[in-house]
């Protein structure tokens, strides 16, 4: 197989290679393993490929793209950038998009490799270009440069090379170009700021982080529902939240969700400054910040209660996030009666909205009535148990029926609301008193699709691995249970058929 490949690129070189010739190359070099396409290529190959894409022929590129991309994925990254620098440089100016995925995915993979990454920091024209792929009409072409862009950064020369160049005047310029190239530098600038304090300190020299604070707080709504995704992004790492905070930007996040009362065009970016605080509750502490910025949690109970099914959602999300952790439950649980009322109107989303409310519902609802057997304290047990029965009148057979539903989404997230309570001893009682809870839950044949084989097994293994299910179900229906659990999601019991004499 290697020698027909080798033929075939010796053709490709001698331009002898018409375009069904290409297309057997493409389908050959897949079958033979990368040491031995190393060790046959030349140089005349690599190049003969590169000009063939030169041609104004769609299918003959398609085909020499996919060649190539096998064959540089076989070759060493600094066998790449010192022998095809040129050609990879004319690759980022060819009009086929593809051809310029293929370049700059290359040289996300040279930038890896310790010993190639200084070739293209010595390239500052083969960066620039590559900056300016950011701008291209084609968000493949500018997600694939981003993501190059951000290699380069892991390093301290590439972030030298970023920021204290000349190519961060290019980056600023690309800018220029309209709002949504902007934000994908700004997405980009995001990205390399997570990686570390001394990567965000480089991004903050900049000046870019500042300009995008600035739009964030500004008076243009819509901006400001795209930025503030991107600040979310920048507070998940400590380094982040520490440097938001230090600027002020929290307490103008916070300011600016007070001010929202009066503003008429609030319903565009609300929600994105709600789940800021969401997040931000998450990996720091819920208890600090719910009681540093008790807006926050003011405004997530507003929505929670308004009409308005948009708000409704962020805010049930936002509830599930916050009441994910023990810390984050004892925050809500100090409402009260407040948040029992919410409960009850969650309940009711959960049966009544459109699907896709009633799926994050329950995903809410499974968040907050989790509890960890490590953390399954009496006062504990008695709040989500109370959470519970605030659901409904009959919160059981609410759930129930929902996982009767001929929906294959809505029947496994009611699944996964049993799944979350099941390690709980309230509710392994509540389980065994409702007539035909138990023999459903081992009953193979309602469960229509591999989703929902699954989200059952997960809620069988849930129970049988509690300490206190043989105690409460008894020897009979753990047994069934622990059956079930070793024969696995998807089980079909063997029907036998005896064959009698003269039927037909």
């Amino acid at each position: 197989m290697a020698e027909a490949v080798v033929e075939l690129l010796e053709r490709a070189a001698r331009r002898e290679a018409p375009l069904e010739e290409l297309r057997a190359l493409r389908l050959a070099v897949q079958a033979v393993p990368p040491a031995a396409l190393r060790a046959r290529l030349s140089d005349d190959h690599l190049g003969a490929l590169f000009a063939l894409l030169s041609v104004n022929d769609r299918e003959q590129v398609s085909a020499c793209v996919s060649i190539l991309e096998r064959l540089l994925q076989a070759l060493d990254p600094l066998y790449v950038i010192q022998n095809l620098r040129e050609e990879l440089q004319k690759g980022l100016f060819h009009p086929d998009d593809s051809v310029k995925i293929l370049t700059i995915s290359q040289v996300g993979r040279i930038v890896e490799n310790s010993d190639a990454v200084t070739e293209i920091l010595n390239s500052p024209e083969l960066l620039r270009q590559i900056i300016n792929c950011i701008g291209g009409e084609k968000i493949a072409v500018a997600k694939e440069a981003i993501k190059s862009l951000s290699r380069i950064a892991q390093t301290q020369d590439g972030l030298e090379a970023l920021f204290v160049s000349s190519l961060l005047s290019d980056l600023k310029n690309v800018m220029a170009t309209n709002d949504i190239v902007r934000y994908r530098v700004y997405e980009l600038i995001v990205e390399i700021s997570s990686v570390s304090a001394d990567s965000l300190n480089y991004c903050a020299n900049s000046g870019l982080i500042s300009e995008l604070i600035g739009e964030l707080t500004g008076d243009d709504v819509l901006v400001r529902a795209t930025c503030i995704e991107m600040v979310t992004s920048l507070a998940h790492t400590p380094h982040g939240r520490q440097y938001l905070a230090q600027q002020g930007i929290i307490d103008k996040i916070s300011n600016i969700i007070v001010g929202a009362e009066s503003d008429p065009f609030s319903g565009f970016y609300l929600p994105g400054f709600v789940k800021f605080f969401g997040n931000l509750a998450v990996v720091d502490s819920p208890q600090q910040i719910c009681e540093r910025y008790p807006v926050f949690v003011e405004k997530v109970f507003e929505m929670a209660e308004s009409h308005d099914p948009t708000m409704i959602g962020v805010a049930v999300d936002t509830l599930g996030i916050l009441g994910s952790n023990v810390e984050g439950k004892q925050v809500l649980q100090k409402t009260r009666s407040r948040f029992q009322n919410l409960l009850n109107r969650i309940g009711h989303q959960a049966k009544n909205a459109p699907t896709e409310l009633r799926l994050r519902c329950l995903d809410a609802v499974s968040s907050l009535l989790y509890l960890p057997p490590e953390q399954q304290t009496e006062d504990l047990l008695r709040m989500t148990e109370s959470w519970f029965t605030s659901l409904s009148s009959q919160p059981l057979e609410l759930f129930r029926s929902i996982s009767t539903q001929p929906f294959p989404d809505l029947h496994c997230g009611a699944l996964r609301v049993f799944t979350a309570i099941a390690n709980q001893p309230w509710a392994q009682k509540l389980m065994l008193d409702s007539p035909g809870f138990v023999e459903y839950i081992v009953d193979r044949s309602v469960e229509p699709d591999k989703a929902s084989k699954d989200a059952k097994y997960e809620l069988v293994k849930a129970l049988v691995n509690s300490k206190t299910i043989a105690e409460i179900f008894g020897n009979q229906y753990y047994l069934r249970l622990r059956a079930y659990l070793r024969e696995g999601p998807y089980y079909v019991k063997a029907v036998s058929t005896t064959a009698v004499e003269g039927a037909e």
